[in-house]
Parts: structure tokens; C-alpha cells; sequence
């Protein structure tokens, strides 16, 4: 479990609201990229707070409505495949990291960002922190948010293409998901910028 202390140091730099930036998705082979920014109040405590990837479905269900009620602000964002293949995976979750952050009801006077590249022209001092997930409560708050929401959408979406399987592996590149890549070709969520789909559409 993540602690809170990370967070508090700067709140005790001066900063009052400090948002946590996550993302879920950036290494599938279909779908959207989904962000979350989330601000918590200065102070609190998330029992079972984790890394989203470290947690159980049933688990990252329950801390998703807690961190909603509990959250002084959350925006969550989703750039779609087209726009992932036209303008690259990075650019594309740096566009969904700017809109929830623009599209938080708090302003935040500060931003932890998961990962090792900051956010361009995002006006608003900013820190990365590698394994974020693991080390912020906040940057972990917004991961849960953005795993949840991006897995319900995935489920959504295997009701419209059974074939794949997106309800197990959520667009990752397994085993099952290459092979009906091979027999059926993509379909309209597939990215079709990263292989081995580029391979089998050229």
C-alpha cells in the first residue's frame, strides 16, 4: 500500500492542492488511452490506496467510488485510437493529461505526474515521479480511476466485437488477441500504428 507521507512533503513546500496524473492504456493494441487527475484533500486517508495494477478488480471497484466521494476534485479523459494513431501514443496521452487537468473543478497549484516526462505547456508546476502509482496516493488515486473506467469501456466494447476477446485482456497483446488479429484483420478500435497490426495491414 501506497503511504501518504510522499504527498505531504509538498503540501509542506506550500502547495494546497496537489493533483495526482496517471494513465491507463498506453500499451494496448486497442482502444483509448483514459487519464485521470485527481486532487485529494490535504490530510486524508484511503485505507488499501495501491498501484491499480496491484489490486483486484472487486478491490479497484470499491477504492473507485471511495476516491469519487472522497476526492476534492477528479477529471478523467479518453483519447480515442484514431487520434493515437495519427498523432503517437505519447502525444496523445500528454492531449488527455492537459484536458483532465483543464477539467478539474479545483485548480491545482501543483501536479504529480506518473512516469518520467512532464506534461508540455501545461501551466502549472509539475514533478515526475517513476512508479508514481506505487509512491503518491494521489498519482495511485488517479490510477484506480482511469484502470476502472478504461476496463469498463474495453467490456463495452467486446459486446460489439465478440471476436476478439477485449473483455479478458483488455487490448493488450496476448497470445489470444494476436491470433484473431491474424484470422479476422482489425477492427475499428484497433491501433493500427503499432505493431504487430501495422505488420499485418501493410
Amino acid at each position: 500500500m501506497v503511504t501518504f507521507s510522499f504527498d505531504s512533503s509538498f503540501y509542506d513546500r506550500g502547495y494546497d492542492a496537489v493533483a495526482g496524473i496517471d494513465e491507463a492504456g498506453r500499451g494496448p493494441l486497442a482502444g483509448p488511452v483514459v487519464v485521470a487527475a485527481v486532487i485529494l484533500p490535504k490530510g486524508i486517508i484511503i485505507q488499501d490506496l495501491n498501484d491499480s495494477k496491484q489490486l483486484s478488480p472487486k478491490k479497484r471497484e470499491k477504492l473507485f467510488e471511495i476516491i469519487k466521494e472522497r476526492a476534492s476534485a477528479y477529471a478523467i479523459e479518453t483519447v480515442d485510437n484514431k487520434t493515437i494513431d495519427k498523432i503517437n501514443i505519447l502525444q496523445a496521452t500528454f492531449l488527455a493529461m492537459s484536458r483532465a487537468v483543464l477539467r478539474l473543478r479545483v485548480k491545482p497549484d501543483f501536479c504529480l505526474i506518473d512516469g518520467n516526462r512532464k506534461v508540455p505547456n501545461l501551466s502549472i508546476n509539475q514533478e515526475t515521479v517513476v512508479s508514481g502509482d506505487a509512491k503518491s496516493a494521489r498519482i495511485a488515486a488517479a490510477s484506480i480511476l482511469a484502470k476502472v473506467i478504461r476496463d469498463r469501456m474495453m467490456a463495452d466494447y467486446a459486446k460489439q466485437y465478440p471476436i476478439y476477446g477485449f473483455e479478458t485482456h483488455k487490448g493488450y497483446g496476448t497470445k489470444k488477441h494476436i491470433e484473431a488479429l491474424e484470422k479476422y484483420g482489425p477492427c475499428p478500435l484497433h491501433r493500427l500504428t503499432f505493431a504487430p497490426i501495422s505488420d499485418i495491414v501493410s
